[in-house]
């Protein structure tokens, strides 16, 4: 044995013998709910006839006005921020539709020659956009290498690229969320493609598997925001763009959002069927310290549990498969 792997050794068993009561304790802790075990069995949807659907993140899509007690809201936010760019609005974006921002609206109207009613719709939010409405050059499916397709989003550069194997076929701007709504960073799948009813939403609507949330990528009659964090969480791209990128891939299309480390704490015992940030915490922890976790998914499945398994069988402690205290501390989260 060589002297590494008896320091290793030997650390694997003071660990264990300070920790083996508490291991102990977690071991008579009951399984996780039957309602957590059946989210993790979400699967890949089959293709099928597309349909006009209303997506699940976190934009919004209401007509906005002067109203008691007022609107508030991301989308009122965004507004303000737009108004003040284009000079109409010299106020705080605190995100509560009041009367500066309704006599800002009506000024907008005014001067694109819409009814001063204060209503903001969406010709409303179209007439507040300038600048570029898509990527150029074109592409089409006939220009695209041979090799599996993915999708790589890059929360840092604000880039969507499509790759064909190793080979770079187009990179698109995107909008990400904004710091309190950040882009879930992780390794999911396409597992849904519609028709998006407009809006905020643009026209077409490509769901993730993101277990804690109903993220995706869509369009937006907010173009000027491409570039920029301004969503809830969902990837936002130019309506041609997304038009575009919608007919070059097909479901099962993996996604990978990349920038930063996943971030958040465990505070409790993990196994076998739990999802959520915490198990992608998990699942980046082991892959750090080379066990094969599988994709940062937030699923706590086979490949997990193996992976576990292994790191408890090489410091030396009970091969459970799941993750408590006694595991926290030897991957450095306690």
């Amino acid at each position: 044995m060589s002297g590494k792997r008896r320091v290793y050794r030997a650390l694997a068993c003071f660990a264990a013998a300070v920790v083996v009561a508490v291991w102990c304790a977690a071991s008579s802790a009951a399984p996780e709910p039957a309602s957590e075990r059946a989210s993790s069995q979400e699967s890949i949807g089959r293709p099928r006839p597309y349909r006009v659907v209303v997506p699940r993140c976190g934009e919004t899509n209401r007509r906005l006005y002067l109203t008691k007690p007022p609107l508030r809201g991301h989308d009122v936010v965004e507004l303000q921020e737009r108004l003040r760019t284009l000079g109409f609005f010299s106020g705080k974006a605190d995100g509560v539709f009041d009367l500066s921002t309704d006599a800002a609206v009506r000024a907008f109207q005014r001067a694109v020659d819409l009814e001063p009613d204060g209503v903001v719709t969406p010709d409303m939010w179209l007439k507040m956009a300038t600048g570029p409405a898509r990527t150029l050059p074109a592409l089409a499916e006939s220009e695209v290498p041979e090799g599996e397709r993915r999708i790589v989003v890059d929360v840092t550069k604000l880039t969507l690229t499509l790759y064909a194997g190793d080979k770079v076929v187009k990179q698109y701007p995107i909008a990400i969320g904004k710091w309190h709504t950040p882009t879930p960073i992780g390794e999911f799948a396409i597992i849904e493609k519609d028709y998006a009813p407009g809006g905020a939403f643009g026209s077409r609507w490509m769901g993730l598997n993101v277990p804690w949330g109903g993220y995706g990528i869509h369009g937006t009659n907010r173009p000027w925001s491409v570039g920029t964090a301004a969503s809830a969480g969902c990837i936002r791209m130019f309506n041609e763009d997304v038009e575009e990128l919608f007919e070059l891939i097909p479901i099962k299309t993996r996604v990978f959002i990349i920038g930063y480390e996943p971030e958040g704490e465990i505070t409790r015992e993990l196994g076998p069927g739990a999802t959520g940030q915490d198990v992608q915490v998990l699942q980046y922890y082991l892959r750090r310290e080379a066990f094969d976790a599988g994709p940062l998914d937030g699923r706590f499945g086979e490949r997990v549990e193996a992976a576990v398994k292994e790191m408890q069988k090489f410091y030396g402690v009970p091969v459970t498969g799941r993750v408590g205290t006694n595991e926290l501390y030897l991957l450095g989260l306690r």
